[in-house]
């Protein structure tokens, strides 16, 4: 039967007995009776070894050293194992022990004699973690991984693939329902001489026999819950990534990461071996899970190097080259760059330092390499991620006049910088590009018609957006003017109806307001999009929250001037945005316009036109042959006109619009001082909606008259707002107008608005905004429109 698992524990995770004891608790816990596990040596046994190669080649005393080392083994088996079990271990001691001080004894060693010395502390750490395993009563055998391992020696040494899984499957074949614990880090070449496998090698060990064995999933148990966005012993808020596609913790691992390396993802690529790693220390946290297969991109990682090497050089061939020189030879830059007139630059890890320069030596001549010089006054900032491209912008902004410009290899972002720069630049590189995003959070008020026109954009706008500004905006409230829905999560955009309709509960708003304040959200931008008058008196208290508005109702833009004025000044003492462009022109960009001529220096003189679509439709098909009254029951009849038409032919829309637009370029005046000249009597203005309906004609005789003395002056009738200062004095007014054929305000598309402005640049020809001034969509997309300008105005803070 196939085995479905291995698992590897490095030397921090069998430091002492209680680790072991953790361990093999893990493997009881975690694992199954055919496991394969691969061990390190155990706490700093290997860099033991070391010293002591040191001191016998030094011709220095190594013997006390020995005994040290020996008896931290000693005491490892006594604490661990009972009698029968440590004394079998104590007498392979006593010979390892012998052949040590024989070996050390040696002047000089070779290479081969030199590796058999540092590959005690694995072959140690096996057996006693095999032996602890059939003290707790499972079967258990530890495996020297050079009876498997073949290789051809090499700068690291290449195993034989199909020579050595012939040896697993058949040790597998064997030892079937047991559990192996095979050593890591070390392998033999054909004449079964110790060969090492390098920085890392035992999680090398761990993939390469996972795939020799046709394992299903590694672990690597360390000292750490997995991989982070960022080094969490250097940047406070790091989060864990719970997974990563290979390719992208790949070159992660070419970046010189701490807990991955590149050889160990090596023999994962073209499997189906899926990699975990995860803390010894807490097994029941969450971890990291690299998956060969996958292609989602995972959250962005910071990582940096300390300091590098740098080699800038010239060369007559092309970079390319030079690269597949390093290809061949199994070494890949950590980045490059191609710069003017042949020259180019190449990084590399400290570690690769020399093999990096026999490389160039050996290619000196081939490639025309000249000038090769190198320095080390550099550290290394990247971020890693398969949609690099996406930050690229963010990252750039944050380079200094010192740093290398971004190399992008399409899943990495890289630059050097002098080393006391290092540590800076990876924490705000961090903040801007992986920390947590920011989440705008969305309140929609009003989930009728242009509500559902607004959440039809807003899924189609929201991903650029997201992507342009690298947040996170989320609709996280519904409101309609009796039942309220808000959120923790992002509302499904795609079911937002159907969820309101089914967990909406009535509100008031200060239970609302308690509700809001509760959100995890870094903002809030609440969407007024209905006509409530109560909503508007509201806005002070949503100020007073922080919470940014949109407003398509019209209502406190042109309310009590001191309302106004208090609610322009919450904002400036707040810093809050209010934007309300819907609220004038629907989708026209009018208050974009006034705003950019006043920023330009120009001054405003007189701004005009038809704000209201339905009076437009009316004044466009009045020709005196049908009566107005038909006009306006047949524009009722098409749903052009509010459902009560005195609120069209009243003017009082317009006179509102009007005052939005004096305040917007800098008159503070009330909606009393624009003279209103209303379509509808005074004797008909209050009475039933159906009597008015009936009284309708009632309106056709002045009407006709009009229509009539207009056209004897080759002139046509229209409803206009004007606004204009003469001779110091401001004149605003709302009613109809006798214009000329050829005006802006004649000829239009019923149902449009048009704007017209007059200001120092624009005199004798002035500048004229023309579309449709009403409907769902061109409403909501101005409101879209002013959301997203507060998404970025935040971001600018």
């Amino acid at each position: 039967m196939t085995r479905c698992h291995l698992h590897k524990f490095g030397g921090s995770s069998l430091a002492d007995a209680d680790c072991y004891r953790r361990v093999a608790h893990i493997l009881l816990t975690h694992g199954h009776s055919d496991d394969l596990i691969v061990v390190s040596a155990a706490g700093k046994s290997t860099n033991f070894l070391y010293k002591l190669l040191d001191l016998s080649e030094s011709n220095q005393l190594w013997q006390e050293e020995l005994q040290v080392l020996i008896s931290y083994q000693q005491n490892l088996i006594e604490q661990l194992l009972s009698n029968e079990q440590a004394r079998s271990l104590r007498e392979r001691l006593s010979t390892d022990k012998s052949q040590l001080t024989s070996l050390l004894s040696i002047d000089p060693l070779n290479d081969y004699q030199r590796n058999q010395v540092v590959s005690f502390g694995e072959r140690w750490s096996s057996r006693l973690l095999a032996a602890l395993l059939r003290e707790s009563g499972v079967a258990a055998s530890d495996v020297d991984a050079r009876s498997l391992l073949v290789a051809d020696e090499g700068a690291v040494p290449q195993i034989r693939i199909e020579q050595s899984k012939l040896k697993v499957q058949d040790l597998l074949n064997k030892h079937s329902n047991e559990r192996l614990v095979i050593t890591g880090f070390i392998c033999a070449n054909d004449r079964g001489e110790t060969l090492l496998l390098g920085r890392n090698g035992s999680d090398f060990s761990a993939t390469l026999f996972a795939s020799l064995a046709d394992i299903e999933r590694v672990t690597i148990w360390t000292d750490v819950e997995g991989v982070f966005n960022a080094d969490p012993n250097r940047i406070n808020d790091a989060k864990l990534l719970k997974s990563m596609s290979l390719t992208e913790a790949n070159r992660l691992a070419h970046l010189g990461s701490p807990v991955l390396h590149n050889r160990t993802l090596q023999p994962l690529f073209d499997t189906e071996v899926s990699l975990a790693v995860r803390s010894s220390y807490a097994p029941h946290t969450d971890f990291t899970l690299i998956a060969p297969k996958s292609s989602s991109a995972s959250a962005p990682v910071v990582t940096s190097l300390p300091s590098v090497s740098l080699f800038y050089l010239t060369l007559n061939a092309e970079l390319p080259q030079l690269l597949d020189c390093f290809a061949q030879a199994g070494l890949t830059p950590l980045a490059y760059w191609s710069l003017a007139h042949g020259r180019a630059e190449l990084a590399f890890t400290h570690e690769n330092q020399k093999q990096a320069l026999a490389i160039f030596e050996a290619n000196r001549e081939f490639l025309g390499i000249d000038e090769l010089q190198m320095r080390e006054d550099l550290g290394l900032v990247a971020l890693v991620s398969a949609d690099a491209g996406l930050y690229r912008r963010g990252f750039s902004r944050l380079l200094n006049r010192d740093a290398h410009p971004l190399c992008n290899d399409g899943l990495s972002l890289v630059t050097l910088v002098p080393k006391a720069q290092v540590n800076l630049l990876t924490q705000k590189v961090h903040r801007r590009c992986a920390g947590p995003r920011k989440r705008i959070g969305v309140l929609l008020l009003g989930v009728g018609n242009i509500g559902e026109a607004w959440v039809d954009l807003f899924k189609r706008a929201r991903p650029v957006l997201n992507k342009e500004l690298e947040v996170s905006v989320e609709l996280v409230g519904l409101l309609s003017s009796k039942q309220a829905l808000i959120s923790e999560t992002d509302i499904d955009l795609d079911s937002w109806l159907q969820q309101f309709n089914e967990r909406a509960t009535p509100w008031q708003y200060t239970h609302l307001f308690e509700q809001l304040q509760n959100l995890e959200c870094d903002e809030l931008i609440a969407l007024d999009i209905s006509a409530s008058a109560d909503l508007t008196l509201q806005y002070p208290e949503f100020f007073a929250r922080g919470i940014h508005i949109v407003s398509a109702n019209k209502l406190a833009g042109s309310g009590p001037l001191p309302f106004y004025q208090e609610l322009k000044q919450q904002l400036g003492n707040r810093r809050l945005f209010w934007r309300y462009n819907a609220s004038c022109g629907a989708g026209l960009p009018v208050q974009h316009v006034l705003n950019d001529l006043h920023n330009s220096g120009d001054q405003i003189e007189a701004v005009g036109g038809i704000f209201s679509g339905t009076l437009c439709w009316l004044f466009e098909h009045f020709d005196g042959k049908k009566p107005f009254s038909e006009l306006v029951l047949e524009a009722k009849g098409l749903g052009i006109t509010e459902p009560d038409p005195r609120d069209d032919l009243s003017g009082r829309d317009m006179q509102r619009k009007l005052l939005i637009l004096a305040r917007e370029i800098g008159y503070d005046i009330e909606l009393e001082d624009i003279e209103l000249q209303s379509l509808v009597p005074a004797y008909l203005a209050d009475i039933s909606v159906t009597e008015f309906i009936e009284r309708l004609p009632e309106l056709d005789d002045e009407m006709q008259r009009q229509f009539q003395a207009a056209a004897e002056q080759n002139k046509v009738l229209r409803y206009v707002a004007a606004l204009d200062r003469l001779e110091g004095q401001l004149k605003a007014q709302v009613g109809i107008e006798w214009v000329d054929s050829n005006h802006p305000y004649a000829n239009l598309t019923p149902g449009d608005n048009v704007f017209v402005i007059h200001s120092d640049f624009y005199q004798a020809n002035p500048l004229i905004i023309r579309g449709p001034g009403a409907g769902r969509e061109v409403t909501a997309a101005a409101v879209q429109s002013d959301l997203a300008q507060i998404c970025r105005d935040l971001l600018q803070e």
